[in-house]
């Protein structure tokens, strides 16, 4: 049920486009730009969307999902293209689809998607509510559910992850060890 505080705000009052040049100072020792240098970009987008959504300052909390599909070139326009996904009470999910187009060629091709995940602050630097999302298309109604299929999922995985490594013995599951690319040195 939607807050009496905040009127809800639609998805596309936040979306954000950031396209910048891919240039040499960009580049790794192969040639390919940075993956650090697109975490950079996106998330400098995460925070417009979910600022301009939530009004408030806000800052990352996590990334899921930072698959690299195909590398980008020097001389690349890169165009992240953000939108808030989801509204929690203070935390807002961000999706940004990254794509990479060779202006010679015309050739554009999506180099990856991720989401963050955002809170906003107020001026004493504490969680601060932000206004309801208003889905006014059935994407946006997709994109909410997935998100919140996505923090079900994550949670999940958080628990069962730290019952089995509080679970696990460490002489009992030294066998697991074998075949692996790792020496133990003990």
């Amino acid at each position: 049920m939607p807050d009496s505080t905040h009127a809800p705000r639609a998805v596309r009052h936040s979306q954000t486009t950031l396209t910048e040049l891919m240039i040499p100072a960009y580049a790794n020792f192969g040639g390919k730009i940075h993956g650090g240098t697109l975490l950079s970009l996106m998330d400098k987008v995460a925070y417009a969307c979910a600022a301009k959504h939530a009004g408030e300052y806000c800052v990352t909390v996590s990334v899921d999902g930072v698959n690299f599909r195909q590398p980008v070139e020097v001389g690349e326009l890169v165009s992240l293209m953000g939108s808030v996904n989801y509204v929690g009470r203070t935390s807002l999910v961000v999706g940004i689809k990254v794509i990479a187009e060779n202006v010679k060629t015309g050739v554009v091709k999506h180099t990856n998607t991720s989401y963050f995940t955002m809170v906003a602050k107020n001026e004493a630097g504490e969680p601060t509510e932000v206004p309801p999302l208003l889905l006014e298309t059935p994407d946006d109604a997709r994109r909410f559910l997935e998100a919140m299929k996505r923090k079900e999922l994550r949670a999940a995985y958080s628990q069962h992850f730290d019952n089995a490594r509080t679970a696990m013995l460490l002489q009992e599951n030294m066998a697991a060890l074998a075949g692996e690319r790792c020496v133990v040195g003990f």
